[in-house]
């Protein structure tokens, strides 16, 4: 019987197939996806902010993009994963409130969508897809069986990427 694990906020699991893996509220945040086809381990990874070196008492390693990357791609190779058939799909960034457009520093889900997109390139792991920016929140749920990403927001239709 397959389950679909939760991961809050600034933070990540892994799973194997049959199981899936999901997170909720995806404003700014990013929800970044890794599997190996072959093994069909994968994880997911729920990000708040771009870089940990930007902000003291950083010890939530899964809360920014460039730990939290390293961290879920260590989980999945030690669980059996490939490193070298990684592949990611990503979701969120959203720009919540109209008041940040005009500040760059303000703009953290175009920030997170860059330090992840930057940090998966530098770990050589592909983005097959992804589903970011706008103006909207998402759910995500992700099968590592096919690498189907589902993506859920309010008023919107359910798309898989």
């Amino acid at each position: 019987m397959s389950q679909i694990i939760k991961v809050g906020m600034a933070d990540l699991n892994i799973c194997v197939s049959p199981d899936g893996i999901t997170t909720l509220g995806l404003g700014s945040c990013v929800g970044i996806a890794v599997r190996d086809p072959v093994t069909k381990i994968g994880g997911l990874a729920h990000i708040m902010l771009p870089d940990s070196k930007e902000i003291k008492n950083n010890s939530n390693i899964p809360k920014f993009a460039d730990t939290g990357i390293e961290e879920l791609i260590k989980r999945i190779v030690a669980k059996g994963a490939s490193r070298q058939r990684l592949v990611a799909k990503i979701a969120g960034g959203a720009q919540m409130f109209a008041f940040q457009s005009g500040n760059s520093a303000m703009r953290v889900g175009d920030r997170n969508v860059q330090a992840t997109l930057k940090k998966l390139k530098e770990m050589n792991i592909p983005v097959l897809a992804q589903d970011t920016g706008d103006s909207y929140g998402r759910t995500v749920i992700f099968y590592p069986e096919n690498g189907n990403f589902v993506i859920r927001a309010v008023g919107k239709p359910e798309k898989t990427i």
